[in-house]
């Protein structure tokens, strides 16, 4: 009787672990994302805009260091280039931690944890997300505070807010939903990775 092939979990010595953990906000939101040592900070950027839910839609920046990296094209000042920058560059020089702020209205900021060890996986291209908690808040919901009070209001009926506030999502909002298996679907369509054959 044929047995079925098994995909032997491997650690690549070409890949780091990156989490990524939204700052302030209990239970925390976070994600897990392996990727190529060789990545920019500029594709990080595009990394973390997809699993954690954003769009994209506001100006960004790194923390490094006490040194500021971003987009040349949005015009931060003394702000370095992101995309000269590679995350082996950064753990090669000791670095274990960072900030990833996005949308400098609502101010979210992002701890990046260098992680010790890669978790092994059968993936053979990357990056891939593997794990996270927790939905994204909101675009454009007023930070910290504003999504607070969204919570609080989409949780009460007779709180004079909630149909308005249902209003302005236009859609159910359910702040425990991700799923890291749509999370790296999205994330491997957003970095051309291919899709594995399917199996059965």
């Amino acid at each position: 009787m044929a047995r079925a092939a098994v995909q032997k979990q491997t650690v690549d010595p070409h890949v780091l672990s990156l989490k990524v953990t939204l700052r302030h906000i209990r239970p925390p939101i976070w994600r897990r994302i392996v990727v190529p040592r060789d990545m920019t900070l500029a594709d990080l950027h595009r990394a973390i805009q997809v699993v954690m839910g954003w769009e994209d839609a506001h100006l960004h920046a790194f923390t490094v260091g006490g040194r500021q990296y971003s987009d040349p094209q949005m015009g931060l000042e003394d702000a370095a280039n992101e995309a000269r920058v590679t995350l082996d560059s950064l753990a090669r020089s000791g670095m274990t931690r960072f900030t990833y702020t996005y949308d400098f209205g609502d101010d979210w900021e992002h701890d990046i944890l260098i992680e010790k060890r890669p978790p092994a996986t059968t993936a053979n291209a990357y990056p891939i997300c593997v794990a996270g908690k927790r939905n994204c808040p909101p675009e454009d919901c007023g930070g910290i505070w504003g999504y607070e009070e969204l919570l609080a209001a989409l949780a009460d009926r007779d709180n004079p807010e909630h149909a308005e506030r249902l209003e302005w999502l236009g859609e159910a909002f359910d702040p425990e939903d991700f799923s890291v298996a749509s999370a790296d679907v999205v994330l491997g369509a957003a970095f051309g990775r291919p899709t594995p054959p399917a199996t059965g």
